[in-house]
């Protein structure tokens, strides 16, 4: 085993010292230590571009598919992005900073529930670089230590980047084990997940494989996050227009992002009418369809981009322009089908009926339930929290979009003169 993986306890223990310090530091520390780090980012991008386009070749000999090289890419406009989204992330308000819930008990003790950083946090996640300094300044800034565990197809990057945060770090007179880049082997995110007791939690952001390997594996605490299966459902009721606006930009504005819809459900009432006009809207945007039998009678005039739906087409994360389309009786049709093949991701209905709507926002268990709007706003940045962690689709400690707030717990500050139980 690499010295270096077989180290990851070790980093792990270095991180919790690390992070004792920050505990203490001020936010305008914290907010500095940021400042440093888009500095020196700034001073070695030269380096870092390079070290990315050392993992595109690595990446397009290893005939990687291309959205998978796309997400890798990191050039000078890209970096710059990232730059600026540290700026933007050290601008926020303070999440510490909170004013304490409290209360005073009949016998006088004072009890107040104020916020602390989590600790460590182990981010485990594919191919986006930028992820690696997101994750980073989002957990300085919380007052945490994070250990960032990339894939193998951006090592050469992620360590560029691991380099430039440290120097940033030190330059601002914090511990540069606050953050650190793990080896890209597998081994190290099986080295970390058993990290229990020194890592507080495991946050996966990746392909369903990912998340499913993290939950089932981890010792340590894992706040499951982005696999979506996210419909839309175009209700009898719907401004058929606005509902095509909708699912074009649900499916095509980013179809490689989890808030992006995969499944069109559409009401028996109005489908022909719709599909009619959706459909070669679809198509013509490079959608392919696979549809149910009643749905591909309406579309069966395109039938090179058009195939039959099978099952596991409604259980499909596709991540590209791919769009299963299923035509059903009515509301609670499609309720009891986004109860099936959902991930509790972000679910959408659109129609003009307030009741319709109401039933649909109450019984869909999601994260994100919408009502006339796509799914693509399932964003930290799109709720006003600035920036985000991930998305989270369980219901533990945080839902949805994970900002700031949800890099913090709390404890309780009990003040008292004596009292005794």
């Amino acid at each position: 085993m690499d010295e270096r993986v077989s180290d990851v306890r070790g980093m792990a223990r270095r991180a919790r010292q690390a992070q004792r310090r920050l505990e203490l530091a001020t936010a305008g520390e914290r907010n500095g230590a940021l400042e440093a780090i888009a500095r020196t980012l700034e001073e070695k991008a030269a380096e870092i571009v390079a070290a990315n386009r050392e993992d595109l070749a690595a990446a397009e000999a290893a005939g990687l598919p291309g959205p998978m090289i796309a997400r890798l890419r990191l050039d000078e406009a890209k970096l710059a992005g990232v730059i600026r989204g540290v700026r933007a992330v050290a601008a926020l308000p303070d999440p510490l900073a909170a004013e304490p819930e409290a209360w005073v008990r009949p016998n006088g003790l004072r009890i107040e529930r104020v916020r602390v950083p989590l600790g460590v946090i182990g981010i485990i996640y594919e191919s986006r670089p930028g992820v690696t300094v997101d994750a980073a300044v989002l957990c300085l800034k919380a007052g945490n230590a994070v250990l960032l565990k990339g894939g193998k197809e951006a090592a050469r990057s992620n360590a560029a980047l691991g380099a430039a945060m440290a120097a940033g770090l030190r330059q601002a007179g914090l511990p540069e084990e606050l953050v650190q880049v793990l080896p890209s082997a597998r081994e190290a995110a099986v080295e970390l997940m058993n990290a229990r007791g020194l890592v507080d939690v495991l946050i996966p952001r990746g392909g369903a494989g990912l998340i499913r390997a993290t939950v089932e594996q981890s010792r340590v605490p894992v706040i499951e996050t982005g696999t979506g299966v996210c419909h839309v459902y175009v209700h009898e009721a719907a401004d058929l227009a606005m509902a095509r606006e909708i699912v074009l930009n649900a499916k095509c504005s980013n179809p490689a992002v989890c808030n992006a819809a995969e499944t069109l459900l559409v009401d028996r009432a109005i489908a022909a009418r719709f599909l009619a006009d959706a459909g070669p809207a679809l198509l013509a945007a490079g959608v392919r369809l696979r549809a149910c039998p009643e749905a591909l009678a309406y579309l069966r005039g395109a039938a090179a981009m058009v195939e039959p739906a099978t099952e596991e087409d409604w259980a499909a994360e596709y991540l590209d322009l791919t769009l299963a389309v299923k035509v059903v009786g009515g509301l609670e049709e499609a309720l009891a089908h986004i109860a099936r093949y959902g991930t509790q991701h972000s679910e959408a209905i659109v129609t003009a009926d307030g009741a319709a709507a109401e039933r649909f926002l109450r019984a869909v268990n999601a994260a994100a339930v919408y009502h006339n709007a796509s799914t693509r706003f399932t964003d930290g940045g799109e709720f006003g929290f600035g920036a985000e962690i991930g998305i989270s689709t369980q219901k533990l400690h945080a839902r949805g979009p994970m900002g700031l707030a949800e890099l913090t717990t709390y404890k309780y500050v009990l003040r008292g003169n004596g009292q005794v139980r």
